[in-house]
């Protein structure tokens, strides 16, 4: 049952479930990732509304509630939603809060462009290691696209 933003936040270790009236934020934080706090919490939102799981005027908890529930600086939560706000996937307003952006068709292109890029080098670095050739490896891309028509 969705409702008003919820205040009370379901948390589990370094996780941060918020449920708003169109949206859910689900944060989760990995000391042991490697990679910045605040580029965890922009890949996850950016993904969220890639996925459709946020939309276009949906809110964003508070840069201090977020740093609080997290356990973070609010430092770093500012870090994270000015790069987000940057790449045009939220808008700051001064004294209401954070939103998600409408974000345009093209936007969301590239971001998907990035991603598939990004797999695609993981898995032809993988298939050099293993010695697949191009053929093959155009093959398998081949045979994967036609199965999922």
């Amino acid at each position: 049952m969705e409702s008003k933003l919820c205040r009370e936040p379901v948390r589990t270790g370094q996780r941060l479930l918020l449920s708003g009236r169109k949206s859910r934020v689900n944060i989760i934080i990995s000391n042991s990732s490697g990679k910045p706090i605040y580029e965890q919490i922009v890949t996850q939102i950016r993904q969220m509304i890639m996925d459709g799981d946020l939309h276009a005027g949906d809110p964003l908890p508070s840069m201090r509630f977020l740093a609080q529930e997290l356990r973070i600086s609010v430092i770093t939560t500012k870090r994270a939603y000015e790069e987000l706000a940057r790449d045009g996937f939220i808008t700051n307003v001064v004294g209401k809060g954070s939103f998600v952006a409408d974000v345009g068709s093209e936007i969301l292109r590239e971001e998907g462009l990035r991603e598939i890029e990004q797999r695609l080098l993981a898995a032809v670095d993988r298939a050099k290691a293993v010695r697949l050739s191009k053929g093959e490896f155009l093959e398998i891309v081949d045979t994967l696209w036609e199965d999922n028509l």
